[in-house]
């Protein structure tokens, strides 16, 4: 996922791998940072042990997590369950660069569609899915909490290759 040659639309400060143990606290701490009701890290521990799971990190030129990204594979089907980017990594293209690595990584295993649910008032996230060819598919009302909030649910449909 992280080797290979990557379009020029990603970023070229960064470069993708899996996740390890060893990374659990610095995704808690962006984590925490990115979501007014974050996961735990023994939430994050626990994915790395499923096969079902990917969770991937975007490590930044010092070799320090800068982002990460959580793809639960389904069959033909794939929930981009999370991805977020350290405060002071943001503008970077990190995102950009985790997405597309998500989409490959879910393109790869035999995905047909990716899912992901986003907060209506995330504009920037949006802008992010959008452009990268994600549309509307549903809502899901009061699913944030603090604040309350609804769900855009956003699905890409991926073609083979």
């Amino acid at each position: 996922m992280g080797g290979g040659t990557r379009p020029a639309s990603y970023a070229v400060s960064a470069r993708l791998r899996p996740a390890t143990p060893r990374d659990i606290d610095a995704i808690a701490a962006i984590e925490s940072a990115a979501f007014s009701d974050p996961w735990s890290a023994a939430s994050f521990a626990g994915l790395l042990a499923s096969p079902r799971t990917l969770l991937t990190v975007a490590e930044n030129a010092q070799r320090a997590v800068a982002g990460y990204s959580v793809l639960l594979l389904a069959g033909p089907d794939a929930d981009l369950a999370n991805l977020a980017v350290a405060p002071k990594s943001r503008g970077r293209g990190i995102g950009r660069l985790l997405l597309g690595g998500a989409l490959d990584a879910a393109r790869a295993a035999g995905v047909q569609h990716v899912y992901l649910e986003v907060r209506d008032s995330n504009e920037r996230a949006i802008a992010l899915y959008v452009a990268a060819g994600f549309g509307p598919f549903g809502r899901r009302r009061r699913y944030y909490k603090d604040p309350v909030e609804d769900a855009r649910v956003l699905r890409i449909e991926l073609k083979p290759g």
